[in-house]
C-alpha cells in the first residue's frame, strides 16, 4: 500500500492496492471536484469522495469514442474505462479516430456505434465544438452523452468526467514563475500546447500564458501539433534550431518525451529543461529520473473510470454527478517518492482493449 501525500496534496490521501499489473477494484471512494451548475469550468467547485455503484442492474452497452491511441495517456484513459466497465458488469466498444485531424472518422465511428445499438456514449471530443451536431442527433435519440478528458461546448450532454485543462496548464506556468517570478532570473521557454483547435489545448493554453504572465518568463515561441511523437519531434527540433539560447521546453507529455534524447543527442540535457504539463508513463519516468522537472497528475484512470459509472448511472435512473473531475496536483522531482501512479497510468505492459463483453 502507497499513499499519495506531499504538502501541497494533503488533503489527497488515496490508499491504493498494486498487485502486478492491476489497480485493486476498490479504487473509491476517490477525492474528486464537482462544478455547481454543471458544465461550465468557471463554475464554484465543492470538494466530494466519489464513490460508484457496485454493479450494474442490467449489461448495458456502451460506445467509447478515443480521439487516437498513439500515447500512453489515451491508454490509461482505455485501462480506467474497460476495467470500470468489467468492474460493473457492462459491455463497452472502443474505437479509435487516429489522430486529432480525424474530426470526420470520429463522427462516423460513432455514428456507426450508436446505429449498432449503443445504449451510451462516451466521447473523448477530438474539437471542442465539432462534434456538436452529432451529440445533438444522438441525445435527440435518448442516448446519454458524457464528455471525457478533453472537453466539449455542447449543451446536449448528459455528463462531464474530466478536468479544467486551464488549471493543468496554469499548474505548469505556476511552477515556472515561481522559480522565475518578477525581478528574478529570466528565462526564455519554448510552449508545445497540442493540436490546434482541440478544447482541452486551448484551454491549456491560455491557463499557461495567464500564469506566467508578470513573470519573467520570455515566451519565444508557441507550437501546435498533432501528440504524435515524431510530430512533436519535428517541433522540438526546429525550436532548437531556430533558438540555440533556449532555457525551458514546455507541453505535452508527448513533447517532453520526445525532448529528453533530443536534448541529450544535442548535448543539451543540462541546459534545456522539460516541464510537461500533463501526465503519462514516459514523464513518470523522466521525473524518476531528472530528465524532466514537473507535471501536474489530472488521474486520467479515474476520470475512464466515473465516465463508465456516469453512464451507467443515467441508464438506470439513479442519482449521479453532472460534472465531476479529480483534483489536480502537480508532481516534481522533490515530490516524486510520494506520489502513487496508480490513478493515472495504466499498469506496465497493458495493451489497448478495444472491447468489453
Amino acid at each position: 500500500m502507497k499513499r499519495i501525500l506531499s504538502a501541497s496534496t494533503a488533503t489527497m490521501v488515496m490508499a491504493f492496492a498494486v498487485s502486478g499489473s492491476a489497480i485493486a477494484e476498490e479504487w473509491y471512494p476517490y477525492p474528486v471536484e464537482v462544478w455547481s451548475p454543471p458544465f461550465n469550468m468557471d463554475s464554484p467547485r465543492s470538494k466530494a469522495d466519489y464513490v460508484p455503484l457496485d454493479a450494474a442492474a442490467q449489461k448495458w452497452n456502451l460506445c467509447v469514442s478515443f480521439p487516437h491511441m498513439k500515447d500512453a495517456y489515451w491508454l490509461g484513459v482505455n485501462y480506467g474505462i474497460t476495467e470500470e466497465a468489467k468492474r460493473l458488469g457492462v459491455a463497452a466498444t472502443v474505437t479509435d479516430a487516429g489522430g486529432y485531424t480525424n474530426l470526420n472518422t470520429q463522427i462516423s465511428q460513432i455514428e456507426d456505434c450508436v446505429s449498432a445499438g449503443a445504449d451510451a456514449v462516451i466521447i473523448g471530443a477530438i474539437a471542442y465544438d465539432g462534434l456538436n451536431n452529432v451529440v445533438a442527433e444522438i441525445s435527440e435519440k435518448g442516448v446519454p452523452v458524457i464528455d471525457v478528458i478533453n472537453g466539449m461546448s455542447s449543451d446536449k450532454l448528459s455528463a462531464k468526467s474530466l478536468v479544467s485543462f486551464g488549471e493543468m496548464g496554469a499548474k505548469a506556468g505556476e511552477f515556472l514563475a515561481d522559480l522565475h517570478p518578477a525581478g528574478g532570473e529570466s528565462a526564455k521557454v519554448a510552449w508545445f500546447p497540442g493540436p490546434a483547435g482541440a478544447g482541452w489545448v486551448e484551454a491549456g493554453n491560455t491557463g499557461f500564458l495567464g500564469a506566467v504572465e508578470g513573470s519573467a518568463i520570455e515566451m519565444i515561441e508557441t507550437k501546435y501539433g498533432d501528440t504524435g511523437k515524431e510530430a512533436q519531434a519535428r517541433l522540438v527540433e526546429d525550436t532548437l534550431q531556430t533558438y540555440p539560447d533556449l532555457d525551458y521546453i514546455v507541453g505535452t507529455a508527448v513533447t517532453a518525451e520526445a525532448a529528453i534524447p533530443i536534448l541529450r543527442s544535442r548535448g543539451l540535457a543540462d541546459k534545456v529543461k522539460v516541464v510537461s504539463y500533463y501526465y503519462a508513463p514516459g514523464v513518470d519516468r523522466g521525473i524518476a529520473r531528472g530528465q524532466i522537472l514537473a507535471a501536474p497528475t489530472d488521474s486520467t484512470v479515474i476520470q475512464g473510470r466515473i465516465a463508465v459509472d456516469q453512464a451507467v448511472r443515467i441508464l438506470e435512473g439513479k442519482d449521479y454527478l453532472k460534472h465531476v473531475g479529480p483534483k489536480l496536483y502537480v508532481v516534481t522531482q522533490e515530490n516524486y517518492d510520494e506520489f502513487d501512479p496508480a490513478s493515472t497510468l495504466a499498469p506496465d505492459g497493458f495493451r489497448p482493449v478495444f472491447s468489453v463483453e
